[in-house]
């Protein structure tokens, strides 16, 4: 029972942890809005994680330790290359759906703490393009799609999924959006930002 209680208390923990970090930031959150937050005192929370920055790398990881197995198991399947790209557009963009605070979180810490991520590299399954990189150059040499080295279109997928949510105040106000209707746009992005990617190295 004291076991069950424990998990219990710790996924409480966590959970207040990532609303408070997602309306807070890093900076703004307080352990003890936190604790309130879980239902518990401010000791016991200090009991699981003796600081703010292990309770934030907890939570960073609790989420990130989802997403990871999933990009890294499309990124070395034996799909094609269109639907590798199709694949994990519309899984990263899913998952950042149900975790918004997440690009911001990652962009907030490693602007604080740039060595941050190689924590989460030794912790986590953390994704490997080696197989995407063979991949693409293999298309290359063969003339199906543009000449194009594997990072650079990596790096292209990754800022077209991630780059909306960073900047969701300003895509709103643009756009004239509501937090639903951004979510619909986001839903639709899935397919855009494939089809973009494809058709600009489609030979």
């Amino acid at each position: 029972m004291a076991k069950n209680k424990d998990n219990k208390t710790e996924e409480q923990i966590l959970e207040a942890a990532q609303e408070v970090f997602e309306s807070k930031g890093m900076d703004g959150a307080r352990m003890q809005e936190i604790a309130d937050k879980a239902s518990i005192n401010k000791a016991m929370l200090h009991y699981y994680y003796r600081s703010k920055q292990l309770l934030f790398e907890a939570v960073f990881k609790k989420a990130f330790t989802l997403l990871a197995p999933q990009l890294n198991a499309i990124l070395n399947d034996d799909s094609s290359l269109e639907d590798k790209i199709k694949n994990f557009t519309h899984n990263h963009i899913s998952f950042i759906l149900k975790h918004p605070y997440l690009p911001n979180f990652i962009i907030q810490e490693l602007n604080r703490n740039p060595q941050f991520i190689e924590k989460i590299k030794t912790n986590v399954a953390f994704p490997n393009i080696d197989k995407f990189k063979e991949q693409v150059k293999n298309e290359v040499d063969k003339g199906t799609i543009k000449p194009i080295s594997a990072e650079q279109l990596f790096i292209n997928i990754i800022s077209l999924n991630i780059f909306p949510f960073v900047a969701s105040p300003l895509i709103k106000a643009f756009t004239d959006a509501d937090d639903k209707t951004f979510k619909t746009l986001m839903e639709a992005r899935k397919k855009e930002v494939s089809d973009f990617i494809i058709n600009s190295i489609r030979k």
